[in-house]
């Protein structure tokens, strides 16, 4: 079997926590439920999340990011420890650290803690991206995109780039392979980009190809990128060069805990890329791989 290109992670890392229990009253002091037995999971998120998942995928995966000397930064390095080669920015601040209490599965609160930010670039993270053969971009808006931004973008003409984009983040170099984004974020981008009466959500249960085409065509148009695939939940991803878009159903109906889908997502097509796959067989791959992942 020919061996998997390692790929280049570049992003935002973030530290999740899950606390987990049962429901079964509400509390009398307030119309709110009680969690019992509560049980708590940590796992890497943000950009630590999609390399870890690349790495399991059995390739060489090496993340920049921005960590520093606070317990959420020494809990990610300890997740990734083994499986991730890091790369670290300087941080200023504490590492964001988001804790989701659920209860029958179900999300009822979520707590953020750390508005930490990437400082600046560093010649080893320089270098890390020139060498790399295959780079994926998990932006959270933390600045770890911006502050290596004229990397990415020489880059972006060299080697397979594939952009997972967050409101709050950079917009993708121009001359990127694949952009990511949800139907709910292509939205959003694109009222941005060319606001008017063609870009409003459409309306529930009908439309839903039709308005991700419709902004799909407007990020490629606007960022100047090579394709667009829309992730549309459990049915499954609209992708588009500017022609005639592709939809890529989902093989089955998922309806798990959806929460990291999106970097699963982006993590299998910006793999197969680097291994040279056509952007259809990459994104058929990675809708797969999402829905598994539910």
């Amino acid at each position: 079997m020919t061996a998997r290109a390692p790929l280049v992670v570049v992003g935002d890392a973030l530290l999740d926590e899950d606390v987990r229990g049962d429901v079964d009253r509400l509390a009398p002091d307030a119309p709110v439920p009680v969690v019992s037995g509560a049980r708590s999971a940590r796992r890497p998120g943000g950009a630590a999340l999609a390399a870890w998942l690349a790495a399991r995928d059995g390739r060489e995966v090496t993340l920049v990011t921005a960590l520093g000397a606070d317990a959420s930064s020494r809990a990610v390095r300890e997740l990734l420890a083994g499986s991730v080669r890091l790369v670290e920015l300087p941080l200023h601040g504490a590492l964001p650290h988001k804790t989701r209490v659920l209860g029958a599965d179900r999300p009822l609160l979520r707590l953020d803690e750390g508005e930490g930010r990437a400082r600046e670039a560093t010649e080893e993270a320089r270098a890390t991206v020139r060498a790399a053969r295959g780079l994926l971009v998990a932006d959270y808006g933390r600045g770890a995109t911006e502050v290596l931004r004229a990397e990415l973008e020489r880059a972006a003409a060299r080697v397979p780039l594939v952009w997972d984009p967050h409101p709050r983040g950079e917009a993708p170099v121009p001359g990127t392979r694949l952009v990511t984004p949800s139907a709910a974020e292509a939205a959003g981008f694109a009222r941005r980009l060319a606001p008017g009466p063609a870009h409003r959500a459409a309306s529930p249960g009908s439309g839903v190809l039709e308005q991700a085409a419709r902004d799909a065509a407007v990020l490629l148009r606007a960022w100047g990128v090579a394709s667009v695939a829309v992730t549309l939940g459990e049915r499954g991803a609209l992708l588009t060069h500017g022609e005639t878009p592709l939809f890529v159903p989902a093989a089955v109906s998922a309806h798990g805990d959806a929460c990291g889908a999106g970097d699963r997502f982006a993590a299998t097509a910006a793999g197969l890329l680097a291994d040279e796959a056509l952007p259809e067989e990459a994104v058929r791959a990675a809708v797969a791989a999402a829905t598994r992942y539910v």
